[in-house]
């Protein structure tokens, strides 16, 4: 926690829900004891009010119930409406967390796996969704940065500033799989609704992260502080995307992140494995809306952009590499891990280097040559490979964080990971979502295919996205071949673009959502051959002066080869699914055949490319139109943007 001076704030409001089951006949909800007396609670610098009799709502006669139903009762009594408001002055930031904890005394209860709560937030315009129906489950570790204590069941976190005032509404009911034939009847599930509060100041990143991590989880080489250990708490969302503290700067104070995921899958170079000079070099710091560098949120504000990269060339195996005596060295604002500080992950003496937080299950390269002209990359197992330059592994992005950034939200773990200060935007309702940042969630589409992510704003005024997974159907990856007839150009009557220009919109796409997708997008169809660059998907040449005659229009496309978010971004064992990109891909066979392919992302090592008539998983691509706007959410997996058309 912060070793600042705390200002601890518990506010407690009673909500006692009854399910009350009796024999087989069975109604739908009933809520009762609501009132009109204004109650108000108020401890330290945060109140809480609600319209009660007694603090107790009463639920009879329960019946099962689905997620679509129980989201919008509004009968009278069948839900709970109360406001969190701040009475602090000055320029404070206050961080809050909502919970329920269940006290039923009961020993006739119905387990808390068949109650689902829903809370959601009060605007002028309606209900803002917080949190989608979750079973109550308590969670095991407390939260140091709102005071709530463990065994309780998280609702929402958030923060507010002084005379700040916020309006929630809480339901609960029966999930639909609750069979209530033969339980006995009588059951009961109480949950006290709990409002914690703190009052903090911000600190910095450095201060934050070595006060939080167990000392059996740091391992100081004399230079750095390095973050070690199987999952420690060091997750950081910053710029739209989740990234892993690595280690400290024991005197600049600076802290070094890496990506969580990988971002994307570019040849490192044309067979050089020097990293200055390279295309992994180039995209990781193109400022352009084509590179990494030029999607960061403000980095002269946040990242040092002169950073010093030891690139010096090792063989040595894991467990026997030395720190790099900067033999090769390369400033840029942004690069890569070398194999000593992927190992320096584990600790000083560990024994098993597959156990380090950087291993995600997937193949990702290093800064590190194996020779002058192969690399090392770290396989989805976490041990070490060798990497072909010509086929690059996945990209994992690295950063130093300035010593003056300052954390002022989150605890670190990936489901409420440290918020950055400049970077934990709130109250976005009415934002244009053209001003918001690669890597950001929004909420899309329907059925089980509602989440994307931002692209870049490649056309001025829009917004691309992609789907956060492969689209699936019936739980399973969908896939299909990219043309039957081996034709590697993407248009709307081959066979995926013809897939996804009709029965994608009609049958993944909401109406909601149609109006906001413009019409018609450019999408580039250049061919990037093995030892390439990525910029040859776009561009006629690296100079990136003109793009490329060879395109089509379309409504809906696929992400192309060196895009960001044409990457891996879960676990292979479980993203199991090449998918396909727009890109194709010459295949010299030497003096006796030549054929064309496509290139797609693969499971293990990226990228590949293979013939057009196989099959392989769908990532879909489309451009949202200058006028969407936010509704809701802050842009997070756990909270992605809702959104409508203005």
């Amino acid at each position: 926690m912060f070793k600042k001076k705390e200002n601890i704030v518990i506010i407690v409001a009673l909500i006692i829900m009854v399910i009350a089951i009796i024999g087989v006949s069975y109604a739908a909800f009933n809520y009762s004891g609501l009132g009109t007396k204004v109650n108000t609670i108020t401890t330290g610098a945060i109140k809480m009010t609600y319209t009660e009799d007694d603090n107790i709502i009463s639920m009879s006669g329960a019946l099962p119930t689905t997620d679509k139903t129980g989201k919008v009762r509004l009968n009278p009594g069948e839900y709970f409406d109360f406001t969190v408001s701040s009475e602090i002055t000055g320029n404070v930031n206050i961080n809050y967390e909502i919970s329920a904890k269940d006290v039923t005394t009961s020993e006739r209860k119905i387990d808390g796996s068949n109650i689902k709560l829903y809370l959601t937030r009060l605007t002028d315009d309606g209900e803002e969704e917080l949190m989608t129906p979750e079973t109550y489950n308590e969670e095991s570790s407390a939260n140091d940065y709102t005071g709530r204590p463990a065994g309780e069941m998280s609702l929402y976190t958030s923060s507010m500033n002084s005379s700040e005032s916020n309006r929630y509404r809480l339901r609960m009911y029966v999930t639909e799989e609750y069979n209530p034939q033969g339980d006995g009847g009588g059951l009961q599930f109480s949950v006290q609704v709990n409002v914690y509060g703190r009052d903090r100041s911000a600190d910095e990143v450095s201060n934050v992260l070595l006060s939080n991590i167990p000392e059996v989880n740091l391992y100081d080489d004399g230079i750095d502080t390095f973050i070690t250990g199987e999952d420690p708490n060091n997750y950081i969302w910053y710029s739209g995307k989740l990234w892993r503290a690595v280690s400290v700067n024991n005197e600049a104070k600076t802290t070094k992140l890496i990506t969580q995921w990988n971002i994307s899958a570019i040849p490192y170079s044309s067979g050089s494995s020097a990293f200055e000079g390279s295309y992994m070099e180039d995209w990781l710091n193109d400022t352009s809306v084509d590179g990494f560098l030029g999607n960061l949120r403000e980095p002269d504000k946040f990242i040092v952009t002169d950073a010093v990269w030891d690139a010096t060339l090792d063989s040595t195996s894991l467990g026997s590499i030395t720190r790099p005596n900067g033999t090769t060295t390369v400033t840029d604002a942004v690069g890569l891990l070398n194999m000593y500080e992927y190992q320096s992950s584990s600790g000083e003496n560990a024994e098993n280097y597959a156990n380090s937080y950087l291993k995600n299950g997937l193949y990702w390269g290093t800064l590190t040559p194996y020779s002058t002209s192969s690399g090392r990359d770290v396989s989805n197992s976490g041990s070490e490979g060798y990497t072909n330059l010509l086929l690059a592994s996945g990209v994992r992005p690295s950063i130093n964080l300035k010593s003056s950034i300052r954390i002022v939200d989150g605890n670190g773990t990936i489901d409420n990971p440290y918020r950055l200060e400049g970077d934990n935007d709130t109250n976005l309702f009415g934002t244009l979502l053209n001003t918001r940042y690669s890597g950001e969630y929004i909420r899309f589409g329907m059925g089980e295919n509602t989440l994307y992510r931002i692209v870049s704003h490649e056309t001025e005024g829009l917004t691309k996205i992609t789907s956060d997974e492969l689209l699936k159907e019936n739980s399973t990856f969908k896939i299909m071949s990219f043309d039957e007839n081996n034709n590697v150009y993407y248009s709307n009557v081959s066979i995926i673009g013809s897939f996804l220009n009709d029965k994608y919109l009609l049958d993944y796409v909401d109406n909601k959502y149609l109006n906001m997708i413009e019409d018609s997008t450019t999408w580039y169809l250049g061919t990037v051959e093995s030892g390439t660059s990525y910029k040859l998907a776009k561009y006629t040449d690296t100079s990136m002066t003109s793009t490329t005659s060879t395109t089509t229009e379309a409504k809906v496309g696929l992400l192309r080869y060196g895009e960001l978010m044409a990457g891996e971004f879960l676990e292979s064992s479980i993203y199991n699914q090449n998918y396909w990109t727009l890109t194709p891909a010459n295949i010299d066979g030497g003096p006796y055949f030549r054929y064309n392919t496509l290139r797609y992302i693969g499971i293990l090592r990226d990228p590949f490319s293979y013939l057009p008539s196989v099959e392989y998983g769908i990532k879909p691509s489309l451009n949202l139109k200058s006028n969407v706007v936010i509704t809701g959410g802050d842009g997070t997996k756990e909270q992605p943007f809702t959104l409508e058309l203005r």
